[in-house]
């Protein structure tokens, strides 16, 4: 995760000679719950105490039904989100029958306690299984925490697999770029010299396309090895004390597809009945995320299409323009995405959609596609996360919805199909019913086709265009400048080197830097958490990096315009102005490389552990199976993560003690969850001064 510039050896304060995870104490963990309706453990004692199974279900059955209380309705949400389009385009919905996702989330309402606490099983077919104070094990005699520890690997495990596949099908066009079989440039070439290097790939005084495709070969082998062999992203990028934790504790990963594999193997029927064993797993998992799924996609990413630069970018719905040919890009992968936006800007394709009554060609973004664009390719408009989806199609303003893969709800078909929306599909991985297909196909047979595909797309648009003249349109009037496209490069094109930014964060101009990120869940307040979590940290001069879901609410509200650095406390503005936003948005989700990137290069320059530093990971409303992935990608690196919504193991005592606070003993970092956004800011805030006061800084 870190820049291999921080590589150096340190001695590491968490070392454990054995090569398991059976040291780790077990506890006896009550549960309760807080002020702020949040489970919590508030008692623990050793494992072999006096122990009341049943008295524990009771507990946590009771915990679970008063955070079930904290979720807010749809009629909260539009009282209190902080976006006014937002809320304009509920009221809108409303009006036309359109179901949202808030709506569905009330319907659901009250969710199953077992659900929400992770007690339910339904890997075999002899149940499904639920434990209750009655029956405390399962038909094969699996307990809580085996139950909650196979859900919750299970869940890691889906993560790793689609940012897995995410991460397969950018290295395969580098590797096809460089041999010709893909007709498109590479544009990262710095970037492919400077990892091939950190690889030990020969570089002087070979083609870029050879040394490419070496890059190539070598992440798509720690993506799916079989023979057990060195993970090689992780021997180059990452700490070498980070490394020495990995082994001590037997958690390196054979590939990302192993560890999967593995993964649904341990936690199958009859298989592996040790919670622990289950858990090393997990971690073993979060590995695999961390280093195939985001940084080996990243690397790939950035090696082909470039790392783009800071640019300015109109966010939010209210930048739609009526009268254009407006095409929405929607998902992950950014090759096709990448043609397509050239295609678009193509003077014939302007000049045909001007015969048709079109004023030309505009691009938007939904979710990570559209984040990637915006910083690569001039005039791409980031419009909303994933969630709100449905709210950009009911403006009634799009004539064509590129879906490619993740973080595309079935149910933008229904609103689509009210506005006469054509929407298409890129991948046979990810299908939509009733939606037109411009596929690659399941072997990538026709992936030389890349830009007829791109064509045949584009002019779909102007078909639909053509088509849906008449159409009520309905746009708010809600739109702001972001500063996007931050990056490792850039910070040190901006400052020279990472040292100007490191001795501010020593100074105490800069308090701690935190990494938000993380999707959006109706269980909080649509991004009123994220904004909160923000809005207390900048006044307290905390600087934050941001991508991905998470990033759309700083950039639609302001925090990441230039002139925001007057939110900032003194010291933080002092840094900041009067060029430098308070939020840095660092790109899609798997640029969380950037950001452990700039944490790397800051602990390099200080000659501290990353771990060591007031560094923090927040995903304040992460709802998807990546979500603790992302988390966890930090929490292997010694940094803490901080949410507002609840993982589902509420029934398992030593599941809840190991994932929020057991691995403060040989990570060295810990899970943190309120559901108040201020209260788990300022927690942010009072562990960074701690850090802080443990360095000598303060």
């Amino acid at each position: 995760m870190s820049n291999h510039q921080h590589n150096h050896e340190h001695n590491h304060t968490h070392n454990h000679s054995k090569s398991d995870l059976s040291h780790i104490h077990s506890h006896r963990a009550l549960i309760g719950f807080d002020q702020h309706g949040i489970p919590t453990v508030v008692a623990k004692a050793d494992h072999n105490a006096d122990d009341d199974p049943q008295a524990f279900t009771r507990d946590y059955m009771n915990a679970v039904a008063e955070y079930r209380k904290t979720f807010p309705s749809k009629k909260d949400v539009i009282e209190k989100t902080p976006d006014p389009a937002v809320r304009e385009m509920l009221l809108r919905a409303e009006q036309l029958g359109i179901y949202t996702t808030f709506d569905r989330f009330d319907k659901q309402k009250p969710q199953c306690n077992f659900g929400l606490a992770g007690v339910c099983c339904k890997i075999c077919n002899m149940g499904p299984c639920r434990i209750t104070p009655k029956s405390p094990k399962g038909v094969c005699g699996a307990d809580a925490d085996l139950i909650v520890a196979r859900n919750l690997l299970r869940s890691a495990a889906a993560g790793v697999a689609q940012h897995g596949m995410h991460a397969r099908e950018v290295i395969l066009a580098l590797k096809w770029a460089a041999e010709g079989k893909l007709d498109v440039p590479i544009m990262g070439k710095q970037k492919i010299k400077d990892t091939a290097a950190a690889f030990g790939i020969k570089t002087k005084n070979r083609p870029l396309n050879k040394i490419a495709s070496d890059l190539a070969d070598v992440l798509l082998d720690d993506l799916s090895r079989t023979v057990p062999d060195e993970y090689q992203t992780i021997k180059a990028l990452a700490p070498a004390e980070r490394q020495q934790v990995w082994k001590d504790l037997d958690i390196l990963p054979i590939s990302a597809y192993h560890e999967v594999f593995e993964a649904y193997h341990k936690t199958g029927c009859a298989t592996d009945g040790d919670w622990k064993s289950i858990m090393q797993q997990f971690l073993r998992c979060g590995l695999a995320f961390t280093f195939s799924g985001v940084v080996g996609a990243s690397v790939a990413t950035d090696a082909l299409f470039g790392v783009g630069d800071r640019v300015t970018a109109k966010v939010n719905i209210g930048a739609l323009k009526k009268g254009y040919v407006n095409i929405a890009v929607h998902g992950h992968l950014p090759l096709l995405v990448s043609q397509i936006v050239k295609t678009g800007q193509q003077e014939k394709f302007i000049e045909l959609a001007k015969s048709k009554g079109a004023k030309g060609i505009q691009f938007y973004g939904i979710c990570c596609s559209g984040l990637s664009a915006m910083y690569r390719y001039d005039g791409v408009i980031p419009l909303s996360n994933a969630v709100s989806a449905e709210l950009v199609l009911g403006t009634g303003a799009l004539d064509l919805w590129v879906a490619d893969v993740q973080d595309v709800f079935p149910s933008i078909m229904e609103v689509a199909k009210c506005f006469k929306t054509t929407v298409v599909t890129t991948s046979e991985s990810a299908r939509l019913p009733g939606a037109e297909r411009f596929e690659y196909d399941h072997h990538h047979s026709n992936i030389e086709q890349t830009k007829e595909l791109a064509e045949k797309i584009v002019l779909r648009a102007i078909e639909s265009f053509e088509a849906r003249k008449g159409i009520p349109v309905y746009i708010p009037p809600y739109e702001t400048d972001a500063e996007v496209g931050f990056s490792v490069e850039y910070v040190c094109k901006r400052f020279g080197s990472m040292k100007p930014l490191a001795e501010a964060l020593k100074s105490g101009k800069i308090l701690g830097i935190v990494n938000m990120v993380g999707c959006n869940n109706p269980k909080v307040l649509y991004e009123k958490a994220i904004v909160d979590v923000a809005k207390t940290l900048i006044e307290n001069n905390v600087l934050i990096l941001s991508n991905g879901c998470a990033s759309f609410p700083l950039m639609k509200l302001g925090y990441c315009a230039k002139d925001a650095y007057n939110m900032a406390g003194d010291s933080l503005k002092e840094f900041l102005q009067p060029d430098l936003p308070p939020v840095w948005h660092v790109g899609e989700c798997i640029d969380n490389t950037r950001s452990s990137g700039i944490f790397g290069g800051i602990a390099g320059e200080l000659g501290n552990k990353i771990y060591e530093l007031p560094f923090a990971f927040s995903s304040p409303e992460w709802g998807n199976e990546k979500g603790i992935d992302a988390a966890l990608g930090f929490r292997l690196m010694g940094i803490n993560s901080y949410h507002c919504v609840e993982a589902q193991i509420y029934g398992s005592k030593n599941v809840i003690e190991f994932l929020k606070y057991g691995t403060k003993e040989f990570l060295g970092s810990t899970m943190n969850v309120d559901t108040d956004p201020v209260s788990l800011a300022h927690k942010i805030i009072d562990d960074m001064k701690e850090k802080r006061k443990q360095l000598g800084w303060d």
